[in-house]
């Protein structure tokens, strides 16, 4: 009880519950409180420093994904000592795709501490993600490279990253669909196109052919979501073909 009525005498409320907050989630206290707060502003805030720079996430967001890179290299090299380059590459790309990324933010819930002018609601996915990487930025200016590997090994490695499984994880079926044409010598175009509808929000709609046939089609809110969907559809429709290289 007397630990939280100092963190209140000494900070405004508001400061106090974020404290609390992110210790939480941390596991351990932090000593700049002031950079883990940044770590969770958004650039529509348009709060600057003294020195006109602005202050928002995304820097911490750069460094945060330099470190999880870096961490996470570190782990593949050591649990793994058969893999090759090129299999620790697609591990590791595995493990910070962005779609995990995302799924972590929100397992964490980081978006109540994020300080906006555009209502939550209006976010994609990706800002689970990027508060995510930002908050890893946040540790290491905070607590250096240990407290950040530490942090990555708690709430990453330990609770979601399994080897095998992740084998036999897609990260992308463009990237699959893409290169398996590209190895059979076909022709192959995604033809996007606006597609409104009488949807709120606007979707694009892709037809992926292969030598001229159609092979899928989809709709999303973003060509690149689009894209991976007719892709994803692609690939099941063509899996026996494509997984015995015929």
């Amino acid at each position: 009880m007397n630990f939280r009525s100092n963190i209140f005498n000494s900070h405004s409320k508001e400061d106090g519950d974020f404290f609390l907050g992110i210790t939480k989630i941390l596991g351990f206290k932090p000593k700049m409180l002031g950079v883990y707060k940044k770590a969770f502003l958004h650039r529509s805030i348009n709060k600057k420093d003294e020195n006109g720079n602005p202050l928002n996430y995304e820097r911490l967001e750069f460094l945060g994904d330099a470190m999880l890179g870096t961490i996470i290299s570190k782990y593949l090299y050591n649990e793994v000592p058969g893999g090759d380059e090129g299999y620790l590459t697609k591990m590791r790309s595995k493990i910070v795709s962005r779609k995990h990324l995302n799924e972590l933010g929100k397992d964490l819930n980081l978006i109540k501490f994020v300080e906006s002018r555009i209502p939550k609601s209006h976010f994609g996915d990706n800002i689970h993600g990027n508060v995510f990487e930002a908050l890893v930025g946040a540790i290491y200016l905070d607590r250096g490279y240990k407290y950040c590997e530490k942090f990555i090994n708690d709430r990453v490695i330990e609770p979601y990253v399994d080897i095998e499984q992740l084998e036999g994880k897609v990260i992308s079926y463009k990237s699959l669909v893409i290169e398996w044409c590209q190895k059979q010598k076909k022709t192959f175009n995604y033809n996007v196109y606006e597609d409104t509808g009488n949807d709120a929000l606007k979707h694009f709609a892709v037809k992926l052919s292969i030598d001229g046939r159609v092979m899928a089609k989809a709709r999303a809110t973003s060509k690149k979501k689009a894209e991976e969907r007719a892709s994803k559809r692609a690939y099941y429709a063509l899996q026996d073909k494509m997984e015995n290289r015929n």
